[in-house]
């Protein structure tokens, strides 16, 4: 996911101890690795469990992601395919819907890194499929000082989805209701 929020996601949803965290920015290095991880703190990954509204355990893997924004992307769906691949003797529809993918994007790097065209390219082909990825792209209209117009030779930051006829859904963040109801609508497509 991009990197602002990461820290947040990884304390309340994820559920990493506050405690663990600063730790880690005080210089506590992991001792199974050599120089610590050689990353900022806030690319690190981490598996916890979400717990719903409803008291329903969801367990919940952040990967890790290095400077290089999207390059995790297909690691992401490679680790989904992985974990889906747990389940052999179900049907291709049940191991789809039993392991979700969600790739939180830049506007800028989604429309500007080739790494999401080459995913997104791969995602039909039978060794690659996960049964869809759900992509969140944050629209900022700043992509590393660069405008809009000067950043993509399309209209919007997500057209590079049209490749594989994803439906894309626009809304806007200053309305939380909207918001909520295309999520809905987004994860029951994918399902």
């Amino acid at each position: 996911m991009a990197h602002r929020g990461r820290l947040n996601v990884l304390t309340n949803i994820i559920g990493k101890k506050y405690g663990e965290l600063f730790k880690e920015f005080e210089g506590d290095l992991d001792p199974e690795t050599v120089q610590g991880s050689g990353d900022v703190k806030y690319h690190k990954g981490a598996n916890g469990t979400f717990v719903g509204p409803h008291d329903i355990p969801s367990p919940v893997t952040l990967a890790s992601n290095p400077s290089h924004l999207e390059a995790v992307d297909p690691v992401v769906e490679g680790m989904t395919r992985a974990k889906q691949d747990l389940f052999p003797n179900w049907d291709d529809a049940a191991r789809g819907a039993s392991v979700l993918s969600l790739l939180i994007h830049g506007d800028a790097a989604f429309a500007g890194q080739g790494v999401v065209a080459e995913t997104l390219n791969l995602s039909m082909l039978p060794g690659y499929r996960t049964g869809g990825t759900v992509h969140l792209v944050i629209n900022n209209q700043v992509g590393f000082t660069t405008s809009p117009e000067s950043a993509r030779s399309s209209v919007y930051a997500t057209d590079v989805a049209k490749m594989v006829q994803a439906p894309i859904f626009h809304v806007n963040g200053d309305d939380p209701e909207a918001c909520v109801r295309v999520a809905k609508l987004a994860f029951a497509f994918r399902q």
